[in-house]
Order: C-alpha cells, then structure tokens, then sequence
C-alpha cells in the first residue's frame, strides 16, 4: 500500500487521485475534523510537541515592556523641557525684572520684583500714558551707574532666561506723553500733557510733581511719532526723559526700545499687587488726537465708501434689467 496522508482530507469527495492509491474512508470522530493544510494539535491550538506559553510568562512580559525608565535617565528630558519652555516664556510672554533703584518710589520699591508683559507688544500694542515700562537704555542713560551684583536666586532665573542678566541694562519708568503729545512742566507744576493738568497721586510723597531746577527739569516738549517721554515716581530722584534732553533722541525713547508694560508686581509677597493705568489719564479732552487726526483716520474709509457705492448701485442695475425684461 501506498503513504498515507493522515488529516489532509480536502473535503471535494469523488476526486481522483491520480498515481496515489487512497484507501478507504475511515469516519473521523466529531470535533477531530482538520482543513487540508493544518497540521494536528492540542485542544488549545498549540501544535503538538511545542510547549504551551504560560499566563504568567505573558504578564511578566508585559510588565517588563511598562517598566518605566529611571529618574535619572529621564531627569535630561526634563530639564531640556524646563529649559526650552522657560526660552519660550521669557521671549514671548513675560520677564521678571528686579528694581535697583529708588527712582519709582512709592510706586515700586528698590529689590522689588516685577513681571512685564512681552506678549502684546508682539500683537502691536504701543505704550500709553500711565504705564509703567521696562526699556533698554536709549542713549547712554546709565552712564556711570554701578552695575548691580545678582543673588543666587537672580542667577539662576538670569541662566534659565527668566530674568535679564546684569550686564543687561534696562530701566523702568512711567510713560507720561506718547507720540504727538505736548509735555509741560513749570514752576513745581502741575505736570501738564496737552494743556491738562494731571493729577498725580502716585508721585513720592514730599515731592512736586516738577522740579524747580536749570537742569531739566522745567520744559516743554512735542513727542514725536515713534518716541515716548518718561519720568519716575519719584520725581527728585530719577534720571528720566528731563534730564536726558541732550542726547540724540531729545530726552525722548523710542518705542521699539520698550521691552513691555510692568503688570505685576511679584516680589515680596507682601508687596504683590498689579500695576494699573491711574484714572488721570483717562481724563476727557487728554488725547488730543480730534479733529484733524480724526479726519486723517476716517478719510481712507469715507474714500473706500465712495469708491464702492457707486459700483455696488451699476451692478445692482445690471440685476435689476434682466427681471423688467421678463416681466
């Protein structure tokens, strides 16, 4: 007799197989039955003669494939995260600044921390009247200052980039007058910005709002566009636009000097507050941007209007005429 191929029924009774006798059906138990290219096996389906994996071995594996990795090869990761997002944040959104001098008393006090805003400038958002700015020196304004010596704390915010380092230099002032304004100062005042008087509460107590000085401290002066005048708080006690009125800029800072607006002031805790705009400079008749720059502003629309109107009614006839002639 011939080979015979044991569980290789292909189920298409009657073929004939040609050179290879078959011998005779033998009735296959229920449940035995196998396709044609299966090989036998256990009741699990594991091929007879291999062993069976084990539950166990399979959640040994899979816990050894969620096994974290250790701290210490993961602290890297970490810390090239913090350093790129603190990039990011000092860049984009805020910066820390430390206050080294008495030039914004009361206001703000000397080892105060304050955050500034960096974000909406990069929207185009100008400095206004009565903000307090954080801007590079202009011309020169810190000639001769001693160059503050950091704590640790303020070097380790200075490398990760959330404070400036202190061969930076930068100054914090308050923004009084802005492009197209008129500031004026005489006798011990009031400060006055486009004839009105301002109303300063926020200016160091036993100070004059101007000083009574051959220095600077009497004038009057037109901001140009593009420039912002600035002085301290503490008006007897601050190097300010007054008393930089010789240097190429006039005394005047350019706005793409300001790094941002102080908003907050973070550092003590016990001094934490914001820094809002004082309501005097919101007072009526102050921006004195009326009729003519009104006028400069609304002409470019009131020429779009008219140069629109006139084509809107010539398509508007154009519609109309096809809906008469069918009528």
């Amino acid at each position: 007799m011939g080979d015979v191929a044991v569980g290789a029924r292909s189920g298409h009774d009657g073929e004939e197989h040609r050179g290879h006798p078959v011998e005779p059906d033998v009735p296959v138990p229920d449940g035995a039955m196998t396709s044609g290219n299966e090989q036998a096996a256990g009741d699990d389906g594991t091929p007879d003669g291999e062993q069976r994996p084990r539950a166990a071995d399979a959640d040994e594996a899979a816990r050894r494939s969620r096994k974290p990795r250790s701290f210490w090869k993961e602290l890297p990761i970490l810390i090239g995260i913090a350093l790129v997002l603190a990039l990011l944040i000092k860049t984009f959104l805020v910066q820390a600044f430390s206050i080294p001098s008495d030039s914004m008393q009361n206001t703000l006090q000397q080892g105060d921390r304050v955050l500034v805003d960096k974000l909406t400038p990069w929207f185009g958002s100008k400095p206004e009247r009565g903000e307090v700015v954080v801007f590079h020196d202009p011309d020169n304004w810190l000639a001769g200052e001693p160059t503050p010596t950091p704590n640790p704390v303020q070097k380790v915010l200075s490398w990760i980039g959330l404070m400036p380092s202190a061969e930076e230099k930068d100054l914090i002032k308050r923004v009084i007058g802005v492009g197209g304004d008129t500031v004026e100062c005489k006798g011990s005042g009031p400060l006055k910005v486009n004839g009105k008087a301002l109303n300063e509460p926020f200016v160091y107590p036993g100070n004059t709002p101007c000083s009574v000085d051959d220095q600077g401290g009497q004038f009057k002066v037109k901001v140009p566009k593009g420039y912002i005048w600035v002085m301290g708080d503490h008006r007897q006690n601050s190097r300010d636009s007054r008393y930089n009125q010789s240097d190429r800029n006039h005394g005047m800072v350019p706005v793409d000097k300001v790094v941002g607006r102080a908003i907050v002031k973070a550092w003590p805790i016990n001094r934490w507050g914001t820094l809002p705009v004082p309501d005097t400079f919101d007072q009526p008749g102050l921006d004195r941007q009326s009729s003519a720059a009104a006028s400069l502003t609304a002409a470019p629309q009131g020429i779009a209007v008219a140069a629109v109107l006139p084509v809107a009614l010539w398509r508007r006839r154009r519609t109309d005429r096809p809906e008469a002639a069918n009528r």
